[in-house]
């Protein structure tokens, strides 16, 4: 059994993180604690990452309840497989009620999870759903609107520690605060990876002792997470641009650094020549021209050379003076735009286009 699940928590109390959702008084602890009966437990929708806890609350929950507890992954789970536990709450077997869970449920296709509908709404079927995307994008809506969804956040390097030295000590192995600490602040906030770091680290100690090297060595690379088309890609992007916004170069190329071991070099090269036309527009014109030599110089060189005109673009935008006036513009003139039935239009007049030919004459000038 890996360590992950062989120390999987078997209580609330045990479970590393998520404060803002199982700490004393927290809506979500109340209704689990109140879970004695059956009836009162609602159909619930955990979302966040992988490793920080989403499986193990809901196997905290089944324990907790008298229902007959089954468990898919949307990976896996077939349309028969669906009917099989639909067919099982029907029966007169089913006195407790059903508590499914089901894992990543964003793999199920639209009319699996429309199977479940009816069986949700009348009760025979209380749902848990887990997955690491985007419910609102991901989960059929049907389903939404008959579940309550809670987000779960990535654990923090405090919070995980503990974790980190329950795995050390279940192996016999008592390893030093600085390896604790290297694979907690490298973990990504994951407890599954800071575990499975910790049995690599195990199984290449010598004499029992780990060093820090090693351990740096083995859990440097968990840190990084990246979905191509998913919340953490935009997020990162967000963070790209907003770095550059507010002209910090070292953030910016931290982030340009983790879109460019993604090997995403589409986004990149889009995103610096929005941010080229948004954040610096007309407080520097050459801006953009400058952004295209860099962005077609990468385009054409590739990786690994593609990363220095990426850095000259990143450090250009940050150290360039800012201006959001031509966007404000032209936003306020759709915005101040309104079309009759005939196609005809009517403006209504606003100073913030004029300033934007204003400023652009005098950077000319």
């Amino acid at each position: 059994m890996p360590l992950a699940a062989e120390i999987r928590p078997k209580s609330l109390d045990d479970i590393v993180g998520q404060g803002h959702l199982l700490a004393p008084g927290k809506p979500l602890r109340k209704i689990i604690e109140n879970t004695g009966n059956s009836a009162k437990l609602p159909n619930m929708l955990f979302y966040g990452p992988s490793g920080v806890g989403k499986t193990t609350l809901a196997n905290i929950i089944a324990e907790q309840t008298n229902m007959n507890f089954h468990k898919l992954n949307g990976t896996s789970a077939s349309t028969a497989d669906i009917k099989a536990i639909i067919a099982q709450s029907k029966s007169l077997m089913n006195y407790g009620g059903t508590l499914l869970y089901l894992d990543e449920i964003q793999y199920l296709n639209k009319k699996q999870q429309q199977s479940l509908l009816e069986f949700i709404e009348n009760g025979d079927i209380t749902l848990i759903a887990s997955t690491t995307e985007n419910p609102y994008f991901y989960v059929y809506g049907a389903i939404l609107s008959r579940s309550t969804v809670f987000e779960f956040k990535a654990i923090t390097k405090d919070e995980i520690i503990p974790a980190i030295k329950r795995g050390f000590s279940l192996l016999n192995i008592n390893a030093s605060d600085e390896v604790v600490s290297i694979i907690a602040r490298n973990c990504g906030g994951d407890v599954r990876k800071a575990l499975n770091a910790v049995e690599l680290c195990v199984l290449t100690a010598d004499d029992g002792v780990i060093s820090e090297e090693i351990a740096l060595e083995l859990s440097q690379k968990s840190a990084m997470k990246y979905d191509r088309d998913g919340d953490i890609h935009y997020e990162a992007l967000s963070r790209f641009q907003k770095a550059i916004r507010a002209s910090d170069e070292n953030t910016a190329l931290h982030y340009l650094a983790r879109l460019i071991s993604a090997n995403d070099l589409p986004s990149i090269c889009r995103r610096l020549l929005v941010i080229a036309a948004e954040d610096i527009g007309l407080a520097y014109p050459n801006a953009i021209v400058i952004t295209k030599a860099c962005v077609d110089s990468a385009v054409q060189l590739g990786f690994p050379e593609a990363r220095i005109p990426l850095a000259e673009a990143v450090i250009m935008l940050c150290t360039a003076p800012k201006s959001t006036t031509a966007i404000t513009a032209i936003d306020k003139a759709l915005e101040n735009c309104a079309f009759d039935n005939i196609g005809k239009y009517y403006e209504f007049g606003d100073n913030k286009i004029e300033q934007a030919a204003l400023e652009y004459r005098r950077r000319l000038l």
